[in-house]
């Protein structure tokens, strides 16, 4: 039998959904310091076993808080935190260019017929504090399994996770995302919704669908991509599988501004289905910039074939 989701709302601070003795996340909207872009994200996300496969205000990047939407250069801007790339002159501390992105209201915070799901209003602001853009997102938790094996083996279950984030342009003139790549910087293409692992997940396991793995898959594209890490303190590993939902048109053949995976293994683990590596996206004012993604979390290391599998017994 799955174990039942519930949603518990601590509210001016986080929800957090567990299945059931569980809590596989917690979505933290409270405010935090503004020189690290204070956003709302999710940590601490867990497998159905309870291992945490997030990571919070590491020491090497204390803007890095479990899972968030970023946008690292935006219009001159940072909404990622910490120092800021600057062509010619490499990262420097640029308080006055830290954004942030503010929670404003939730619509909806249900738990219905095995899925949970957060609505969150948002507005996104530069330093100076004007809205730039405003944000739906939508979190959704479904399809829990608990998975069955051996009981000499580890557990092997998983559950999903849909981020979908509608982004739109409030101010009179484009807003150009972009990232470390756009300004100069070879293979630093990160931007948009970034995952930050366990320092125990240092050294992972990266693969795509296509057969390619490891640090080659940098700045390539995929419908998936997948990291495998082994945990401290308990033995087992656990998968984290990213996907794009159709509609992404992640490769551009489509016409939509094509997505390229940041991924990195060394020194950190860290995943981002970045939409603006090599170039900048640009949004024109009053349109909207939409994105879904499915996040499968699972324990044990995953092999490509099951990997694959799964991906296509969960609809978009």
């Amino acid at each position: 039998m799955n174990p039942a989701l519930r949603v518990v709302h601590a509210h001016g601070d986080h929800v957090s959904v567990s299945a059931g003795d569980v809590e596989l996340l917690r979505y933290v909207y409270r405010p935090e310091a503004a020189w690290e872009a204070p956003k709302p994200y999710i940590h601490p996300l867990r497998t159905l076993a309870g291992h945490t496969v997030t990571d919070y205000r590491p020491n090497d990047h204390r803007w890095h808080k479990g899972l968030q939407m970023t946008a690292s250069h935006l219009s001159g801007q940072n909404l990622w935190g910490g120092n800021t790339y600057v062509p010619g002159e490499g990262y420097r501390a640029l308080p006055e260019r830290v954004g942030s992105m503010v929670h404003r209201s939730f619509e909806e915070v249900s738990d219905r017929d095995g899925r949970v799901t957060l609505t969150d209003r948002l507005t996104w602001h530069p330093y100076s504090g004007e809205p730039w853009a405003d944000e739906l997102r939508r979190i959704e938790v479904h399809d829990v399994d608990p998975g069955s094996g051996p009981a000499s083996l580890p557990a092997s279950g998983s559950w999903a996770l849909t981020w979908s984030s509608a982004v739109t342009n409030r101010r009179d003139e484009p807003l150009r995302f972009g990232s470390p790549t756009t300004q100069g910087r070879e293979m630093a293409g990160y931007t948009g919704l970034f995952w930050r692992g366990p320092r125990a997940f240092a050294g992972g396991t990266v693969l795509g669908p296509d057969g390619a793995e490891g640090a080659g898959l940098m700045g390539s594209q995929s419908p998936w991509l997948a990291y495998t890490g082994e945990h401290d303190g308990v033995d087992g590993h656990a998968t984290l599988v990213f996907a794009h939902a159709p509609e992404n048109d992640h490769d551009g053949a489509a016409g939509t501004h094509p997505a390229h995976w940041f991924v990195r293994n060394d020194p950190v683990a860290a995943v981002a289905p970045s939409f603006a590596f090599h170039d900048e996206l640009v949004l024109a004012p009053g349109d909207t910039l939409s994105r879904r993604y499915r996040i499968l979390v699972a324990d044990a290391a995953w092999e490509r074939e099951r990997i694959a599998a799964r991906l296509k017994e969960l609809p978009w």
